[in-house]
């Protein structure tokens, strides 16, 4: 457990003593200095401290359930092992009575969301997505449907010949409650081209969030390191994610996810605990304006994600139950936590857990 008592040598560089926003911000240059710092005691000290300001002692974490709904995909990311094709092998698609049976059973486990992504299906038309979205409310009202990335909302427009804002509109009056940040990997157009070539540019993953913002949905943020990136790329895309924040404050978390070898990227190799840690405190310190950084336990693994809170990270995710995509990829965590597990892991870093709800409020077992 690190206390964050003596001051580091890097004290957030230009003397920079905290991390909320009424004080000077890290700049681009000295976040690009703590990616090149290679003293973890040092990066501990400066993500430690921006998140003891927010958070003090407490780590979140909630009862949730993924429900990945089919992995069909028009799509073919290098990087991606979950799409299939609607003949492969594996493919999959599930009906809405196996979604809203889903549900229904994580209601039932005291879960407080629903999260739901999945492939571009090239056959369903967009009533099927407001169905499932009725069936899922229908089975579960009290729980919060956090669902679709942005790709998923620009392909659910061009499927129903609509704006971006009609869909939305439509989709939250059948049960959305706010947007995942799936698929923003990295923003730099050279290296969405490497990884992703196909899917939407970061300018339009940005403005369906700044338009979801604006219709008061909130949403979740991503960035998958560690693949070809470089420390500028990931300053860059830290950056604009910022910026949105300053224009809409609509962002709930950001989640640095880790890059796992797969598919046509399979030959990269896998990123380190080092190099994880490293990334969250450069994102805790970063992004001033962003209440929670998520060290998400699917993508590091439970130990390391523990870890990660004391390097700036304030929120373990939660039980998720049956996570596909990582795991299609080949990662060996389990498939889900106990909510047991995760307190015993925040308690033993010397953290106090905290449960919540999609939206961080305080939330009492059901």
């Amino acid at each position: 457990m690190f206390n964050g008592d003596s001051p580091t040598t890097l004290d957030l560089l230009a003397g920079k003593k905290g991390n909320s926003s009424s004080k000077s911000r890290l700049t681009d240059a000295e976040a690009l200095e703590l990616y090149a710092c290679q003293d973890l005691e040092h990066l501990a000290g400066v993500g430690y401290r921006a998140r003891h300001e927010r958070h003090r002692r407490r780590a979140f974490y909630t009862i949730n359930r993924h429900i990945n709904y089919s992995n069909i995909c028009v799509l073919d990311c290098d990087f991606c092992a979950f799409a299939k094709r609607k003949r492969d092998a594996g493919a999959y698609e599930l009906s809405i009575d196996e979604i809203a049976q889903r549900a229904q059973q994580a209601a039932a486990a005291g879960a407080w969301e629903i999260h739901m992504v999945g492939g571009l299906h090239p056959t369903w038309k967009f009533p099927v997505y407001l169905d499932i979205l009725r069936a899922i409310r229908a089975a579960s009202p009290r729980l919060t449907i956090k669902a679709f990335t942005a790709i998923e909302i620009l392909h659910l427009a061009w499927v129903g010949k609509m704006p971006i804002e009609s869909v939305l509109e439509q989709l939250r009056e059948a049960g959305l409650g706010c947007l995942t940040g799936g698929g923003a990997e990295i923003f730099e157009p050279s290296i969405r081209n490497q990884i992703c070539r196909g899917k939407e540019s970061g300018e339009e993953w940005l403005h369906v969030h700044r338009t979801a913002h604006k219709m008061g949905i909130r949403s979740t943020a991503t960035m998958l390191f560690g693949h070809q990136e470089t420390a500028q790329h990931r300053v860059d895309h830290l950056r604009q994610l910022r910026d949105l924040q300053d224009e809409t404050g609509g962002f709930l978390a950001l989640l640095p996810l880790a890059f796992h070898p797969a598919h046509k990227l399979a030959h990269l190799p896998a990123v380190g605990a080092e190099e994880t840690l490293r990334n969250i405190a450069v994102c805790r310190a970063y992004l001033d304006n962003f209440d929670h950084i998520k060290a998400y336990w699917i993508s590091y693994g439970l130990e390391l994600a523990t870890r990660c809170l004391d390097f700036g990270a304030d929120d373990l995710d939660g039980t998720i139950e049956e996570e596909r995509i990582y795991h299609m990829a080949g990662a060996d965590s389990p498939l889900s936590q106990t909510e047991s597990s995760l307190v015993n892991a925040i308690e033993g870093a010397g953290y106090e857990p905290v449960l919540r709800d999609s939206f961080y409020n305080v939330v009492q077992k059901v």
